[in-house]
């Protein structure tokens, strides 16, 4: 019995974009087709499961390593895959979206390795998936510049030696792309699309360059997810001619789930596996929203008084080193997110000083890298690791095996002293709106009040609102937590926004869109699982 033939796709309600046949090739369509028959089934079954898994957390209000898989926890002998050459010293990592001015600045950063952002540094519009995707081919083909039209400059590549490698990251497994459907009017999920589209075009070229393709994996909550990706990889490999082994995947811990399976997503992706990061605004995320109704025990307070310091934050790292040390694995820290000012020394120097301190205790505890999200503080977290590692290019052989970490300890919220103030709920408010304005106009990370703000940001803003009304917490000002105090707040900030602006640019932006998205998704009674989700909807282009 022959097979079924792979039922092709469709770009829909979308309008060319430039140099869209370059990337939709036949070919290329065929492959993704074929990616979503074999795997969008089994990205569906999994994502009911998280449902599942959050359901029951509600209903004991804890979550613990998981008895079926001690026994690849238990066993010392097993390890990831070599690092290749491309990979080994990942010291300093920069990352950004993929347009194309970005694209030039990443790769000459200086930065060992540059994380291409389709994911929460990318709003996806067609036009940013599709020239994200056109972007990556031409830098590879050094047949990418960029002239900024304001100043006149002009910006090129640098000699091939001097660039960052690029490790890409496609959006998480929850995000359609609704552009791209099947005959029965089915979405493909937008890792496929991603994942596919690049793969298919670079995975050749990226070989004949002496580097591969190399991806960070979001938003995954559980081995099982972790197992879904070394499937793709596999087909992926033999369906391109790619030799097994060649993909290398970096997942990024930024669940609360995903740190009790550090190791058995390490063990699912063992022959494809580089190392883990530590998202820790996801993390935080992610600690609400699994969380959300666990009472006051698990309550946050503002989010920038949640350091990387904070107990159940050093457990998370502490055992994320020790883990992937015992694996040789890369263990990648987090972001420094804090803009340098080239017009204001104080915010500079607070800056370069903050960044400073968190990467020196990262590079101290064993981390082999980090990220930034600026060039100006490449040579800061550079600086921090050199002091650490010299020549090495990494410190994988420091195994931490004094560090225990108990499920107690990663859920430790109420270890910390700090409380929710009235001004980190108007911070939220103001985070969240000027955020998701900008996301909606086609924008992916956007300075704010002197930090790189992204979609994860935008998340615990709006979680810890929902949190804060729903836990009736008081502020320090005396005022409840209130849905009608948030909407006060709100009001208040669409009115500065306002003024600030002038008419005319208040009414060309997307502002009373974002404040109603803001108020919908931190007061619905339902939370969204993902604020991206209902923002989608609402994206043009």
């Amino acid at each position: 019995m022959s097979t079924p033939a792979t039922s092709p796709l469709a770009v829909v309600d979308a309008g060319p974009v430039p140099r869209q046949d370059e990337v939709l090739t036949e070919a290329a369509l065929a492959f993704i087709a074929e990616l979503h028959h074999r795997f969008t089934p089994r990205r569906d079954e999994l994502l009911a499961l998280r449902a599942q898994r959050r359901a029951e957390t509600a209903r004991t209000g804890t979550l613990d390593f998981l008895p079926e898989t001690a026994a690849i926890r238990a066993d010392r002998t097993w390890r990831v895959a070599t690092a290749p050459p491309a990979l080994e010293d990942r010291r300093v990592e920069i990352t950004g979206p993929t347009d194309r001015k970005m694209t030039i600045n990443a790769l000459n950063s200086g930065a060992r390795v540059w994380l291409a952002d389709f994911e929460d540094a990318s709003s996806p519009t067609w036009e940013n998936v599709i020239g994200g995707q056109v972007n990556l081919m031409d830098a590879y083909r050094r047949r990418i510049d960029f002239t900024d039209e304001r100043s006149g400059k002009r910006y090129a590549l640098r000699p091939a030696a001097e660039l960052a490698t690029v490790v890409m990251r496609p959006r998480g497994w929850h995000l359609p792309e609704r552009h791209l459907q099947d005959t029965e009017g089915r979405r493909v999920p937008g890792a496929l699309v991603d994942f596919g589209l690049y793969f298919f075009h670079n995975a050749r070229r990226l070989l004949d360059l002496g580097k591969g393709p190399y991806f960070y994996l979001p938003k995954t909550e559980s081995h099982l997810e972790a197992r879904l990706w070394n499937d793709v990889f596999v087909f992926a490999q033999d369906h391109c001619g790619i030799p097994q082994g060649t993909v290398r995947a970096t997942v990024l811990i930024e669940t609360i789930t995903a740190a009790f399976e550090m190791e058995e997503i390490l063990y699912e992706l063992r022959d494809h596996a580089s190392g883990l990061n530590a998202g820790r605004w996801d993390y935080l995320f992610s600690i609400v929203k699994n969380f959300r109704d666990g009472g006051a025990r698990f309550v946050l307070p503002d989010r920038n008084a949640v350091t990387m310091t904070a107990p159940f934050m050093r457990a998370y790292t502490e055992l994320l080193v020790a883990t992937c040390h015992r694996r040789g694995a890369h263990a990648i820290g987090g972001m420094a997110a804090f803009i340098p000012s080239r017009r204001d020394p104080e915010v500079n120097r607070i800056a370069l000083e903050k960044v400073t301190a968190d990467k020196d205790r990262e590079a101290g505890d064993g981390f082999d890298g980090s990220w930034v999200a600026h060039p100006d503080l490449v040579p800061v977290a550079m600086a921090s690791f050199d002091a650490v590692l010299g020549d090495r290019p990494h410190q994988k052989d420091r195994l931490r095996n004094e560090v225990s970490v108990t499920a107690a300890e990663l859920l430790a919220v109420d270890s910390l002293e700090a409380a929710p103030t009235f001004d980190g709920l108007r911070n939220a408010v103001q985070v969240g709106i000027r955020y998701i304005e900008a996301w909606l106009r086609g924008l992916g990370a956007v300075a704010i009040f002197h930090l790189m703000e992204d979609a994860a940001t935008a998340e615990i803003s709006r979680s810890q609102i929902w949190q804060w009304i729903n836990a009736g917490v008081v502020f320090d000002n005396g005022e409840t937590a209130t849905a009608e105090l948030t909407r006060e707040v709100a009001a208040a900030e669409l009115l500065s926004l306002r003024t600030e602006l002038g008419d005319e640019a208040f009414r060309a932006g997307r502002w009373q869109q974002a404040h109603d998205l803001l108020l919908h998704v931190a007061l619905d009674e339902s939370y969204a699982d993902f604020l991206t989700l209902p923002a989608y909807e609402q994206l043009s282009g």
